[in-house]
């Protein structure tokens, strides 16, 4: 097994949460390197199983060259794809536990040619799948400034908005937006940032790149999903990295770990159990963490889990 080589978030924490057994079925959501995989895989006897997903054919590719074990299984698929994965196995209601670590990876932050980082020049495309769907820069060159408005405001809560949307618009009459770089200095025109705050363009390459791959959609998705995939005591464990993601699951946990009385029959709420417990509330990276990846500095763990049958 490949030794772990960059810094999976929050790792001992996810280990932890996900109480793993030996002979048990695991499933990595969003495998980027394998820093959380190899660790759970380290963890499972020769019956173990981990099925690992991930968007990105990098990811993929980087996991069949160098983790060689009859365990694991990898799929190149978003996490909104784990129905019809699991379903085709024959393992809904068989998992124990799932582990979704949302955002990008640092590979993609780190290589240009992604386009998702504002610190480094390359093509302005953004999707975490290249094979699917329109680059960012495909989208900035015919979409409506009304349209651009919105997907900043609601996907990066960006107060400049509309008058980012409105110099991109006259910006591209004369020169197509095709560059992360570009990108970056036009954002940079148009907002106003105080000493040591973040990068000016920080939410708008979010809020363009959370539209492109459909990133709030796939988490509704595969929420819901999880619900009925995992075993009883199977563990949900999701760690997200800004305020959008972070409020969906906060709010989706706290309606799934309450009692859902049913329609018209009278049952005493003392006799109902929620479906699930709300194991971790909020869990944030420790500071020795922190002084060794400054990236997981918004990272925030929530875990749930499923209650038994009563």
């Amino acid at each position: 097994m490949t030794a772990i080589t960059h810094y999976p978030v929050m790792l001992d924490e996810v280990i932890t949460a996900l109480q793993i057994k030996p002979d048990g079925i695991y499933i990595d959501g969003t495998f980027g390197r394998g820093g959380h995989s190899q660790v759970i895989l380290s963890q499972l006897g020769p019956k173990g199983r981990l099925l690992v997903l991930d968007k990105d054919p990098d990811a993929i590719a980087h996991a069949k060259e160098h983790i060689q074990d009859e365990r694991l299984e990898c799929h190149h698929a978003c996490f909104s794809e784990l129905w019809r994965i699991v379903k085709a196995q024959n393992l809904v209601g068989k998992i124990d536990g799932i582990l979704l670590d949302l955002g990008v990876s640092s590979p993609q932050l780190d290589v240009g040619e992604r386009g998702f980082s504002f610190m480094r020049d390359g093509p302005l495309d953004m999707r975490m799948d290249p094979t699917r769907g329109i680059s960012a820069s495909e989208w900035l060159k015919h979409a409506a400034a009304e349209d651009i408005t919105k997907v900043l405001y609601e996907y990066g809560e960006e107060s400049f908005a509309k008058k980012i949307a409105h110099k991109i618009c006259t910006t591209r009459t004369q020169t197509p937006i095709e560059t992360t770089k570009q990108l970056a200095s036009l954002v940079a025109e148009c907002v106003f940032v105080k000493k040591h705050q973040k990068h000016p363009a920080t939410k708008t390459f979010q809020a363009i790149r959370i539209f492109i791959n459909q990133e709030m959609q796939a988490i509704d998705e595969a929420l819901n999903n999880c619900q009925e995939l995992l075993a009883y005591q199977g563990r949900l464990a999701v760690i997200s990295f800004h305020s959008l993601e972070d409020r969906k699951i906060k709010q989706f946990f706290r309606r799934i770990s309450k009692v859902q009385l049913p329609k018209g029959i009278a049952i005493p709420e003392k006799d109902l159990q929620a479906p699930f417990k709300w194991v971790v509330k909020r869990q944030r990276p420790q500071e020795e963490e922190l002084e060794r990846n400054q990236r997981a500095r918004s990272a925030t763990l929530r875990v749930a889990e499923k209650a038994l049958m009563s």
